[in-house]
């Protein structure tokens, strides 16, 4: 449960950036969902390792290098799914992003950082 908070929290995040890049500010739709999903990721690590995983008590170094690897494929699929949706379809691009971020959320996400980045130590 603390885990779908954490998601729904990086994701806020998230959504926030890529609306004020993309409808504030003007920048390209690909560009602001980057980095809308750069700071979800960082919102996402902070709570995960410290409140829904409670694994504070290993050494974050380990952990943040398996979380960029994990976050950076996660980008490629969140940013690759938001384009493909968006010009496949002729969709908007906030339709695209909740497609895709609720997919990647419930799956490759949660996997990925249960059984990779916050695993116990052996």
């Amino acid at each position: 449960m603390r885990s779908q908070v954490a998601a729904v929290l990086a994701t806020g995040t998230d959504f926030l950036v890529t609306i004020g890049l993309k409808e504030l500010a003007g920048l390209w739709y690909v560009a602001s969902n980057a980095t809308g999903a750069f700071c979800g990721a960082v919102v996402s690590f902070l709570l995960l390792r410290n409140w829904a995983f409670k694994r504070h008590d290993q050494q974050w170094h380990g952990q943040a290098v398996r979380y960029v690897l994990a976050s950076g494929l996660s980008l490629l699929m969140n940013t690759g799914g938001v384009w493909f949706l968006t010009e496949t379809f002729d969709i908007q691009y906030i339709v695209s992003k909740t497609i895709v971020a609720i997919v990647m959320g419930l799956t490759v996400n949660y996997l990925m950082f249960k059984h990779f980045v916050f695993a116990p130590d052996p």
